[in-house]
Parts: structure tokens; C-alpha cells; sequence
């Protein structure tokens, strides 16, 4: 591995994803592990002193915003109690 590719996994880490391997909840999964990165550096800089409390609020809540967005237009959690084929009835 190059140097760059090593500095890239210290910076930007993921974590494997154990869920339903469906495109949707990749990316979903991809999206949160951003935004959880994001937060991240975020607390990082108020604790440090270096953005203000409010000016961390706000970029947090506009991440939330984002993240939100992500999940509704992916529509993750929808449909949680249909099953995938119509022919087969719901088990009790």
C-alpha cells in the first residue's frame, strides 16, 4: 500500500458493514459513517477552541439535516414489515 492510501484509512476510517447487503443501505451506511466522521471533527475543534459552541451546533444540525435527507430519499426503513415476495403471506 502506498503512504497516501495508508494516511487515507487513519483519516477517513470505515467500518465493515454487517447489515442487508442492498445497494440502499451501502451507500446509507457509507453516509453515516461520514457523518459520524464529520461530527467527530467537528467536537474536536469547539473542544479545542478553534469554531465557537453555536457555529458547531449549526453545522452539526446541518449534517443531521443531510443525513436525513439521505435516508428518506434512499428510503431506508420504509416498508419494514412487507415482505419481498407477495406470494407468501407474513409470518405471525
Amino acid at each position: 500500500m502506498s503512504s497516501d492510501s495508508n494516511k487515507d484509512e487513519f483519516f477517513y476510517p470505515h467500518g465493515r458493514y454487517y447489515g442487508e447487503v442492498k445497494p440502499e443501505n451501502l451507500v446509507f451506511n457509507a453516509n453515516l459513517q461520514e457523518f459520524a466522521q464529520r461530527v467527530s471533527y467537528i467536537c474536536n475543534l469547539e473542544t479545542a477552541g478553534k469554531i465557537k459552541s453555536e457555529q458547531a451546533y449549526k453545522q452539526i444540525k446541518d449534517l443531521w439535516k443531510q443525513i436525513k435527507l439521505s435516508k428518506r430519499e434512499l428510503g431506508i426503513g420504509e416498508n419494514l414489515f412487507e415482505s419481498d415476495s407477495d406470494d407468501e403471506p407474513p409470518t405471525p
